[in-house]
């Protein structure tokens, strides 16, 4: 039987972009595990059109985490990031995940959105960026778009974000591997450790 693997995380989290695709995707080829993402305002008070980094840090304290984010990457083996000068709000975004889900879409339309705001330096706050992130996902791109307004999608947003604040989550990326809590970009080894003893079985 596969072994539970929860992870909560925003599409515009830079440390869950660099967890995803380099230890998760390497747990996830592994071992035998089923794996439920749930979308996570990392803020949820970013208003639309969001905020210059700048104007939220200032000029050099933004200056040093581009360069502590690019070392940090480097150190997972993830090269190439984009870094934009804009922290979007990712309701919309997390809204469209959840209409891909009902599609039975939701990793692709992640992935998707994922490489579109960290590889190629997209806003997935645009509607137009969606819609393309959404057909990539084999979804239909003008539905997808009337949904990121649907107040079933945006109450499901918030629902999961209040849940998983009950449940002590409080920074992203937080996986629960079975019963077992990782915070933050681990390495591999740890997220292995962890499906190890929660009697996670290898892949052949």
């Amino acid at each position: 039987m596969p072994l539970k693997v929860t992870l909560y995380s925003d599409i515009v989290c830079p440390f869950c972009y660099i967890a995803e695709v380099s230890s998760l995707r390497r747990l996830q080829e592994e071992f035998d595990i089923e794996f439920d993402w749930r979308g996570f305002e990392l803020h949820p008070d970013t208003p639309p059109g969001g905020r210059r980094l700048d104007e939220v840090f200032g000029s050099e304290r933004t200056a040093a985490m581009r360069d502590y984010l690019a070392r940090f990457a480097a150190d997972f083996g993830v090269t190439g990031m984009t870094i934009r000068d804009v922290m979007p709000s990712t309701r919309r975004a997390l809204a469209v995940a959840e209409f891909a889900r009902d599609q039975g879409k939701l990793h692709l339309f992640r992935t998707a959105a994922m490489e579109a705001a960290w590889r190629h330096g997209q806003d997935v706050e645009d509607p137009e960026v969606l819609a393309l992130c959404a057909r990539a996902a084999g979804l239909d791109p003008v539905a997808a778009v009337e949904a990121f307004d649907e107040p079933k999608y945006l109450a499901r947003v918030m629902t999961m974000g209040a849940e998983a604040r009950r449940t002590g989550v409080t920074g992203i990326p937080t996986m629960l591997v079975g019963s077992r809590r990782v915070v933050g970009c681990q390495p591999y080894e740890v997220l292995a450790a962890a499906a190890v003893a929660e009697g996670a079985t290898r892949r052949m």
